[in-house]
């Protein structure tokens, strides 16, 4: 009274597995690498950068970048800000809203996902006409509205990039619930008189955790991509916070004169996303039991 895992799929293709396996290592191995490097670099970041984020010296404005073991190792911003202290800073804020919107989202999309599905009537018709209400708006337009309504913070932010982020985990996670509420293991359950709520919380939310870290994984990605550009309009965490999409909005109208303001704050997105996307990709070859994708390596 088991669902399938990825053992048992295993056995049943051990040639594929055998030939997807190394692709999949570097993939893994790179973006967990990436995501890790960045992690780190976010918990010891107060006492990794040199300089306080937010001081300015107007005497060291605009200065190109000098290298390691100089004063100002990526230069210096139009206030004569440390450009490396305020990067190392922005990976804090970057990563917490991230992991804080993809912990909420969730929890919210996996609940309301599973109550739809194994529920189905009245329950998945209210909750799917939520969905398609909200999934109307552009998302950020959506967030923006949200910014302007309840004013700049971290917490709003956070609400904001929420509101619509939860709704992937719903529509999949609703998916699998309908298959799962038919399974011979839940039927023995409520035949032995579990409740629906622990029958949910026991049986069907399990079997859906596995597909919910890859939706995580993407949403991770975007959730950086959306604070940044929040950021870079003006709407998002307030100006002394340093994040990687203040830095751009920052940079914006000195791009042609120079090029260091908008490079590091830029590559650091790039880079963080790429190694998301690399971790995702490989977490969704592996956990999927049947094997469809044969990954295309580095």
């Amino acid at each position: 009274m088991q669902s399938l895992t990825l053992e048992s799929a295993t056995e049943k293709a051990p040639g594929a597995l055998a030939r997807l396996l190394p692709r999949l290592h570097a993939k893994a191995f790179t973006g967990g690498l990436i995501v890790l490097t960045f992690v780190l670099v976010g918990v010891f970041g107060p006492y990794l950068a040199p300089h306080d984020p937010n001081k300015q010296q107007l005497t060291a404005m605009m200065k190109p970048p000098q290298g390691i073991g100089a004063v100002h190792v990526l230069g210096t911003d139009n206030l004569g800000r440390d450009i490396f202290s305020r990067v190392i800073h922005g990976t804090r804020v970057s990563l917490l809203v991230a992991f804080a919107v993809v912990f909420v989202s969730g929890l919210i999309g996996i609940t309301l996902g599973a109550v739809s599905g194994y529920f189905g009537g009245k329950a998945d018709f209210l909750i799917q006409k939520l969905v398609e209400v909200i999934w109307a708006f552009p998302p950020l337009l959506l967030g923006i509205t949200i910014m302007a309504f309840l004013g700049q913070g971290l917490f709003n932010l956070i609400l904001a990039l929420v509101a619509q982020r939860w709704i992937p985990y719903c529509r999949v996670v609703r998916g699998q619930a309908l298959s799962l509420r038919s399974r011979d293991f839940v039927t023995a359950a409520q035949s032995l008189g579990s409740t629906h709520g622990k029958i949910i919380l026991r049986h069907i939310i399990p079997n859906l955790i596995q597909t919910s870290l890859v939706i995580g994984t993407f949403a991770m990605a975007s959730s950086i991509i959306a604070e940044a550009s929040l950021s870079f309009l003006g709407v998002g965490v307030p100006p002394h916070i340093p994040t990687w999409g203040t830095m751009l909005a920052d940079a914006r109208i000195y791009i042609s004169t120079a090029w260091w303001l908008p490079l590091f704050p830029g590559a650091c997105i790039f880079i963080t996303v790429l190694g998301i996307n690399l971790l995702g990709d490989a977490l969704r070859d592996i956990l999927d039991p049947r094997l469809k994708r044969t990954g295309s390596g580095l």
